[in-house]
């Protein structure tokens, strides 16, 4: 097989796969439409450039996004060498000066030996082998071709994800499982409301406050399948009642009556560690989905692993279409990486663009791809955006709530993730 790669897209998984693959003895070309087109999110001409905050969020090992971190210097992150290069103070936090960080990084990338830059606009996938980094924002005649290639069915280009709790930390003193009717499995929690209780959620959801759009994103195109929770519940005070909170078919076990209302959570990851609140998909501020959907009867003390969004985002339906390599099941000499792939933040995109980098050469030298077990968050997250039991795939970030319940249960939260930070680093400590 010819010793050459193209990577599509310089941002932050672009650019890790890139570097991988040239420290690896691979001959990449790697393409960048800036400046010759600029999308409407980016203003300068550099690679990696950090569109909305300069965060790359919690800095300490025990919490999910430091060990994500902690797991790719063990790659040797170029995107970690760039934020140890560009900090600035940011408390317990690991935040970067955005315009030294890219400036560094671009400085790398086109000093690299083996990395020839070509500022050229793809429109269909190349032939040979091939990393596609290209982002939310996706050239139109990119994902035109990605879509017959994959079946237009599985790209999207809207996130529309509905909040995400641990399963751990749900209230079974109020909340019970159930489905409709009896008919099947148990397969929903049912979170009921009384009168009392669902008026005030009903209140407080119709006057939280909304995120803020960027311009890209506008106008916010709203959907009847897909419509924000408050948005519906602003239709009237029984507006979610005859919707997603609808309670027919379900009865209380603890009152033996049908409830006023329902919150569902149906089960996101084949562990069943994770629960997405049905029908919830919103454009809250964050703060103000914990404040309101606290409010929910079993919900009060909920671990959210995700909050729902709704943005412009294109990305692939993974789960059906890549295998655990980050290849196509179609066609195995192309890899996605970064947020096209379903990965969700800066740091994530960046991993999924180390091991997409690794497996592209692995594929080329005729190796073994490189899977990483799924107690490590980048083998958690990975496995997830590939997982087959996902339905309705939404992009994911790095969070606990994916890897594997440890042996031995700790009550401790902060000892919890202590725990499993130690589980996935003596790994690597013996394997990477």
């Amino acid at each position: 097989m010819e010793n050459k790669v193209k990577v599509i897209g310089a941002g932050l998984a672009g650019v890790e796969a890139a570097w991988q693959l040239a420290n690896k003895g691979v001959q990449v070309e790697l393409y960048e439409m800036k400046p010759k087109k600029m999308s409407a999110a980016h203003s300068s001409e550099n690679f990696a450039e950090l569109v909305c905050s300069n965060s790359l969020k919690a800095a300490r090992i025990d919490s999910a996004a430091g060990l994500l971190k902690e797991e790719m210097r063990r790659f040797g992150s170029l995107c970690l060498t760039a934020a140890d290069a560009s900090k600035v103070e940011a408390g317990g936090a690991l935040a970067v000066d955005r315009n030294v960080f890219s400036d560094f990084i671009t400085k790398k990338i086109k000093s690299h030996k083996n990395i020839t830059i070509k500022n050229e606009v793809i429109t269909e996938i190349p032939n040979g082998v091939c990393v596609i980094a290209t982002g939310p924002l996706t050239d139109q005649d990119l994902c035109n071709d990605i879509a017959k290639k994959c079946n237009s069915q599985n790209l999207s280009f809207y996130d529309a994800a509905a909040p995400i709790v641990t399963a751990e930390s749900i209230d079974f003193s109020k909340a019970f499982f159930a489905a409709r009717y009896g008919r099947g499995d148990d397969d929903y929690i049912n979170c009921p409301m009384n009168k009392e209780e669902y008026e005030i959620f009903h209140s407080q959801l119709i006057s939280a406050e909304g995120a803020p759009l960027h311009e890209f994103d506008k106008p916010l195109t709203v959907y009847e399948g897909c419509m924000p929770i408050e948005v519906l519940a602003k239709r009237g005070e029984d507006s979610i009642r005859f919707g997603p909170l609808k309670p027919v078919g379900l009865r209380d076990p603890k009152t033996g009556h049908r409830p006023w209302a329902v919150v569902q959570l149906r089960k996101e990851n084949k562990q069943g560690t994770l629960y997405n609140i049905v029908g919830f998909q919103t454009n809250l501020k964050f703060p103000e989905q914990k404040r309101v959907f606290s409010l929910i009867p079993g919900l009060n003390n909920a671990e959210f692993v995700r909050y729902g969004v709704m943005h412009r985002n294109t990305f692939i339906n993974s789960p059906k279409l890549l295998n655990k390599n980050l290849s196509l099941k179609i066609d195995d000499n192309v890899f996605f990486a970064g947020q096209l792939s379903g990965v969700e933040g800066y740091m994530e995109s960046a991993a999924s663009g180390i091991i997409a980098g690794i497996n592209a050469a692995n594929h080329i030298f005729n190796k073994q791809p490189l899977i990483l077990p799924e107690f490590t968050m980048i083998g958690a997250l990975l496995n997830y955006i590939c997982d087959e039991f996902v339905e309705n795939f939404q992009p994911m970030g790095a969070n606990f709530g994916i890897l594997p319940a440890l042996e031995q249960h700790i009550k401790d939260k902060r000892e919890r993730y202590a725990a499993f930070s130690e589980r996935s680093l003596n790994w690597f400590n013996k394997n990477i």
